[in-house]
């Protein structure tokens, strides 16, 4: 079954599904900067453009271009900022 999901007033938006029993979603977020909290751990892989991330109880904003992945631990968060529309593969861990 997929799933919708749209978050910062339409800035942010995922389709979601199970995948070999996980959880994940496929998604494009908008220009601009937004913060997210985790529930459960992630792995970010950034599949178009550019995100700027930085992660709760950090300092440093890091870059990850297309091609690269993050990791969030649960119970957690992250600020992100996108100076294009980037797509991005969540996969909960």
């Amino acid at each position: 079954m997929l799933t919708h999901n749209t978050y910062f007033e339409g800035k942010v938006q995922s389709i979601g599904f199970d995948r070999n029993g996980r959880k994940t979603t496929v998604g494009v977020i908008d220009t601009g900067e937004f913060h997210f909290g985790t529930g459960a751990p992630e792995r970010m892989t950034v599949v178009s453009g550019e995100l700027v991330i930085r992660v709760d109880g950090t300092t440093d904003w890091r870059v990850y271009p297309a091609g690269t992945a993050f990791e969030v631990p649960g119970r957690s968060g992250f600020d992100v900022r996108a100076a294009e529309p980037s797509g991005y593969v969540c996969e909960f861990l």
